[in-house]
């Protein structure tokens, strides 16, 4: 990559993981730059108060600030439509193009173009969320026919503290659900501190870790028109087509 290529991530007001993670998988890109914004998310659960934090209106107004940026392309980083429903996530990337004329995707659109690209119909879900939002989560993906064979939730509501769930835990989730040999595993959530776990973890298991703060970066870069494959050392995802 010759020229620039600047992406915009929208990010959760009490994430402190995807933005460290996001800047060290776009600096072996050639050329690139992440410019974040933020709109406030603080917990993540089912009731009414929790489920505003998702409003469109929000997105956009931090979708807008980076358009004065003049970003390539803008990327939602997070998973709420993992529980809120695809279609929300779909709506939200054409309002972004309507309002802004840049072209937007999100972690959980670029995960699901990655699991259709390679046929993936198995999978395994690590996250931190509570039980009913697992089983949402479960749920949706069922209904676009990809059963989830094993899962791990760790029951905590509080955005702020996925981060602070070591990676040595989420490898042991990790290696728990490896054994009921889905075809790839995804750590949904961008607050957890996992992309960095997909180079060994795919070595030792022979499983595609696909971790959605790893996903945004692949959906923006090929948003843009550009090709992700010289992001080494981050997983073998970045080298899917």
């Amino acid at each position: 990559m010759n020229q620039a290529l600047r992406l915009g991530v929208l990010t959760p007001s009490s994430n402190t993981a995807l933005e460290p993670l996001t800047s060290a998988l776009v600096a072996t890109l050639p050329g690139a730059s992440a410019h974040f914004s933020r709109f406030r998310v603080t917990e993540i659960a089912l009731d009414a108060q929790a489920l505003g934090q998702f409003d469109d209106s929000k997105i956009l107004a931090a979708a807008e600030l980076l358009a004065d940026a003049k970003v390539d392309v803008i990327g939602w980083s997070g998973t709420s439509s993992g529980w809120l429903g695809f279609e929300r996530d779909h709506q939200l990337v054409a309002r972004i193009r309507e309002r802004t004329g840049i072209p937007a995707t999100t972690a959980v659109l670029a995960l699901n173009e990655l699991l259709a690209l390679k046929e993936i119909r198995r999978i395994a879900l690590v996250t931190p969320y509570t039980e009913d939002v697992q089983q949402r989560i479960v749920a949706n993906y069922r209904a676009l026919g990809i059963e989830v064979v094993a899962e791990q939730h760790l029951g905590i509501r509080v955005n702020h503290d996925f981060a602070g769930v070591p990676p040595r835990m989420l490898r042991e989730l990790l290696d728990q659900v490896a054994r009921a040999k889905p075809q790839a595993i995804t750590t949904f959530c961008t607050n957890l501190r996992a992309a960095q776990l997909a180079a060994d973890f795919e070595r030792e298991r022979g499983i595609s870790l696909l971790d959605t703060v790893s996903t945004t970066v692949w959906g923006m870069v090929r948003a843009a028109g550009a090709s992700p494959a010289a992001i080494a050392g981050w997983g073998e995802l970045f080298q899917w087509a």
